[in-house]
């Protein structure tokens, strides 16, 4: 073992001034040409990450099963959202959690994509609750049952939710 470590350090001892040598050969030019090599690599390795993200998803979610489903806040709500739970045909499909700034967000008009599955051609029971709070400090937990028909085209649901007991239905389904 010390012999190899012996052999390793008059290598190196050895190849050193080689490298320097080498190293101070390489002029401005050259370093400027290889930055822009780098450069060019660099954008051709994220374009085909972008283009494996994209088939990935065409694999996962092929058009014909795919379904995207999206959270979105009723306009004007000032209630505190806790908590979404989404059951697609009696199973779970997701739940999330949501911290101060998801909620901030969505309360400025954002949108979440909070799932994006596969299900069959044909009819399908969505089950969606919302757990939170209203401004005087009242927990609410709110469930509702929606029917959607999925075709051949990809399906896009929109959710948007509203606090109970301000005029509004709570939640609401609709295709986007």
């Amino acid at each position: 073992m010390s012999r190899l470590i012996r052999t390793l350090m008059l290598l190196l001892l050895a190849g050193g001034p080689f490298a320097t040598s080498v190293a101070q050969d390489i002029s401005g030019d050259d370093m400027r040409s290889l930055d822009g090599q780098v450069q060019e690599i660099k954008s051709d390795v994220l374009s085909i990450a972008s283009e494996l993200n994209n088939l990935e998803e065409r694999l996962l979610y092929p058009s014909n099963t795919q379904v995207a489903l999206f959270v979105a806040i009723e306009d004007d709500e000032d209630f505190r959202l806790d908590a979404v739970k989404i059951e697609i045909d009696g199973e779970l499909a997701t739940h999330h959690i949501y911290s101060y700034k998801e909620l901030e967000a969505l309360q400025k008009g954002g949108v979440q994509r909070i799932y994006t599955g596969n299900v069959p051609t044909g009819d399908h029971q969505l089950s969606v609750t919302m757990i939170g709070m209203l401004k005087n400090g009242t927990e609410f937990n709110k469930t509702d049952q929606f029917s959607f028909a999925k075709g051949v085209e990809p399906k896009a649901l929109g959710i948007t939710l509203a606090g109970p007991g301000l005029g509004k239905s709570g939640i609401q389904v609709g295709d986007w």
